[in-house]
């Protein structure tokens, strides 16, 4: 066996770099699913300056890493059933297999996008459920699952893999998704790639970068108010500590009495959370969730939150349509279809939350909400028909993304006049002409000068709706469905019901 001097081997490292092994992001896995008729990036890590080749579908790429990262992108793909595979080689190779071309979709929000098919502990069982999952057989719909992760910095890597939809997967699918990824599957005949990052309980903000939240001044608070949160939680977790034991207590009598009396237990004391650990914190999902997904094609994104800036309604106003402005500005596809579901009626949330997702339609282009007043539990945050919200995103979709025409809106609030002692309202997407489902209107409410709203008869006039009372000679404003639960039947013929509105927004 040859042996060299010290000298000739640490000459012969210099001449020569180090190799690492080729590892593509994680999306690029087994069964996953690329992103029709668009460039398609292709990345991950090796050794600085290796040279690392893809080989897919025909085309053959080669680029050279830099600072331990490599890229390239492949020319648009046609969609393909057929299974695939990726070939990518640097010092190693590594094979991915069963790959499809379609259509990607990026699923996010809180937790009723987070809420999966399957039955789950402590929550009612979605309708349907069991039917559904035992009929999934649709081995072309694909779910990438992001594993929750909190990072208080931009990360590059994700963990999770793809899976296969079949009866005995899909109970782990999220439900909403699986509901639009279907529907969509059956309409356009191609594989359907859904990548779902979410988390229940969080608010927007968290899934916003921090740039974002930094130098808008509509959002100057929230920086600020994590910076408090951080300064105080030393002193926040030191007070729990100390009361912890009168807590407890306090919490043992309370769950006597409310078992004694048949209500529900309330929630038992927890300590504070580190705000440098928390997934409600500012940009920690966005971070771990989002980014290391960038720059992934896809079509365009399903979304589902807002239930945690409910009581922070009109800072939503800005924060959403800056959220969807940077999420868009970050992936570079231009202005991706980008449809979301308006909370449904319940009763912890409030009319202006979802006032602000409506407005939210006016500051976004391309952007379509689903309308959901018809299928809300005034006592569940979490409502238990799933498919019809998957449904009316699949309807947007088909409108925004695939360009077929088809209404996809219920009516959408877009002026007031006054006429006499009557105030006349306009709308769009009125589809096939204006319906009162199940009886007269009902749900809307009118107001003179003082703003005393009360209950108005309201009716159908052509493609306006005309309210009025007796009690109110000149009316200023009107109101419809402004209730935490509304109670509202106004649709149009295609069956999608009207959003919630106020004339006099503030």
């Amino acid at each position: 066996m040859k042996t060299y001097p010290r000298f000739l081997l640490f000459s012969l490292i210099l001449l020569h770099p180090i190799f690492a092994d080729v590892v593509p992001n994680q999306l690029f896995s087994d069964n996953a699913v690329l992103q029709q008729g668009m460039q398609v990036p292709v990345w991950g890590t090796a050794g600085e300056e290796e040279r690392v080749t893809v080989e897919f579908a025909g085309q053959k790429i080669s680029t050279m890493a830099t600072n331990g990262a490599w890229s390239i992108r492949l020319q648009p793909l046609t969609a393909a059933t057929n299974p695939q595979t990726m070939t990518i080689t640097g010092s190693n190779t590594v094979t991915l297999t069963n790959l499809l071309v379609g259509e990607v979709w990026l699923c996010s929000g809180q937790s009723n996008m987070e809420r999966q098919l399957g039955l789950r502990n402590g929550q009612k069982p979605l309708v349907n459920w069991e039917q559904e999952a035992a009929s999934a057989n649709y081995p072309e719909i694909r779910q990438f699952l992001v594993k929750d992760t909190i990072a208080t910095n931009p990360l590059t890597t994700v963990v999770g893999s793809w899976a296969i939809c079949s009866p005995s997967t899909v109970t782990n699918f999220t439900a909403v998704g699986y509901f639009f990824g279907r529907d969509l599957h059956k309409k356009l005949k191609v594989p359907i790639g859904l990548i779902h990052s979410s988390w229940g309980g969080t608010p927007a903000e968290t899934w916003t970068r921090h740039e974002v939240l930094a130098t808008n001044p509509a959002l100057a608070p929230i920086i600020p108010r994590f910076t408090n949160d951080i300064a105080t939680f030393a002193d926040r977790l030191a007070k729990y500590q100390a009361d912890e034991p009168k807590l407890k207590a306090e919490y043992t009598n309370a769950c006597a009495q409310a078992l004694a009396q048949a209500k529900p237990t309330p929630r038992p004391p927890s300590q504070p959370k580190d705000p440098l650990k928390s997934q409600n914190s500012p940009s920690m999902l966005f971070n771990g969730m989002i980014n290391p997904l960038l720059p992934y094609a896809i079509r365009g994104a399903i979304w589902y939150q807002g239930e945690s800036n409910g009581g922070r309604a009109k800072e939503y106003r800005d924060l959403f349509p800056a959220m969807i402005a940077d999420w868009r500005l970050l992936w570079n596809q231009g202005d991706f279809p980008f449809l979301f579901v308006q909370l449904a009626p319940y009763k912890g949330t409030g009319p202006e939350i979802r006032e602000a997702q409506f407005l939210t339609l006016q500051k976004s282009t391309n952007t379509a909400m689903a309308v959901i007043t018809d299928y809300g539990d005034a006592d569940n945050i979490h409502p238990t028909e799933k498919e019809p919200v998957g449904q009316r995103l699949a309807l947007a979709a088909r409108a925004l993304a695939y360009d077929e025409k088809v209404e996809y809106s219920g009516p959408l609030y877009s002026g007031s006049q006054v006429q006499g002692n009557k105030l006349t309202i306009t709308f769009t997407h009125i589809g096939g002409g204006l319906l009162s489902k199940d009886g007269p209107l009902k749900g809307f409410t009118i107001a003179g000068a003082d703003k005393k709203f009360l209950p108005a008869q309201a009716e159908i006039t052509g493609e306006t709706v005309t309210v009025s009372s007796p009690e109110v000679s000149t009316p200023v404003a009107v109101r419809y469905g402004w209730t935490n639960v509304p109670d509202v039947n106004l649709f149009n013929k295609e069956g999608l019901p009207a959003s919630p509105f106020r004339t006099d927004v503030e």
